[in-house]
């Protein structure tokens, strides 16, 4: 054609390819945070053994053959038998051990779960309250929140199994009702800087009530603080329920936990070690794929790594 270049050729030849080309998508946050993680080989294998164990520890015991409190009077404080069915061996009653380690698993992550549940629930609200009011509101909540945390847990763990009695519930309240001390100060932090935000002032601007502001505003934009905090937080719930379990102020017979059955075991580890061993693998396992979970989803949803 005349007037048309080589140059312009080429240019528009490389116009027509583009055309062609599919757009590209951007990434939402949370797309880029799942990329992180998913990048994060450890977190990975960390949330791949949570699920085979809660799987186990879920569905396992209806294919154990014996029952977690059901004693076989032939076969007492005796080591592994395959044989027998006792995989994990017998305590001294003769209770089978891989079932009493299944139903302890079972009743650890259930304390965690509801312990977990409670202190975020708890903590964010409180400290969405204090940070977004400010003033003497958040001064007044905060040195509320540091008397509790001079208060030993065990002491009010201790206050309310001798006021009620010895009720698993009591043991998921009181961990809960300690646990959320340091989610409020996280979440009050947070809600210092948020409440500056453009879109809080707008907000604002268009008569939103200050509770609209907290819960449809500030909260939903505190997910990442709080599950990186709620994730790193379930270990340490596991760590104080089996604290408990092992002074004997926590899970009681018949029912058994992680903690319970380590207490059992250690006192008899060098005659019966698989009274010990059994159950520390499990809750050592736990902690630890927690722990590389809670440090996967932080690297993930850190905004600094963006």
């Amino acid at each position: 054609m005349p007037g048309i270049t080589g140059k312009d050729q080429v240019l528009t030849t490389y116009a027509n390819k583009l055309e062609k080309l599919d757009p590209v998508k951007g990434r939402s946050l949370t797309q880029d945070a799942m990329r992180r993680l998913v990048r994060n080989k450890a977190a990975v294998a960390s949330i791949g053994v949570i699920v085979l164990i809660v799987l186990v520890a879920f569905i396992g015991p209806y294919f154990v053959p014996w029952g977690f409190s059901e004693v076989d009077w032939s076969n007492i404080r005796k080591p592994p038998n395959f044989e027998a069915g006792h995989y994990f061996g017998t305590d001294q009653n003769g209770r089978d051990m891989l079932a009493r380690v299944l139903q302890g698993t079972q009743m650890s992550l259930t304390v965690a779960l509801v312990a977990t549940v409670v202190s975020v629930t708890i903590g964010v609200i409180y400290g969405a309250v204090a940070g977004y009011f400010g003033g003497r509101v958040d001064a007044v909540m905060m040195r509320i929140v540091d008397v509790m945390y001079a208060l030993p847990y065990i002491l009010f763990v201790i206050i309310l199994m001798v006021m009620f009695g010895r009720n698993p519930v009591l043991l998921f309240v009181g961990i809960g009702a300690i646990e959320w001390l340091t989610m409020a100060r996280i979440v009050r932090g947070q809600t210092l800087s948020i409440k500056e935000k453009e879109f809080v002032e707008a907000a604002r601007a268009s008569g939103a009530s200050s509770w609209t502001i907290i819960f449809k505003h500030i909260v939903p934009n505190l997910t990442g603080p709080v599950v990186i905090y709620a994730t790193l937080t379930i270990p340490e719930i596991i760590i104080a329920e089996s604290f408990l379990s092992y002074l004997g102020l926590g899970v009681q017979e018949p029912q058994t936990s992680l903690g319970t059955l380590i207490s059992a075991g250690a006192p008899v580890a060098e005659v019966l070690p698989w009274m010990l061993l059994a159950p520390a693998a499990v809750l050592i396992t736990l902690l630890l794929a927690l722990t590389y979970i809670g440090d996967g989803l932080r690297d993930a949803l850190d905004p600094k790594d963006r």
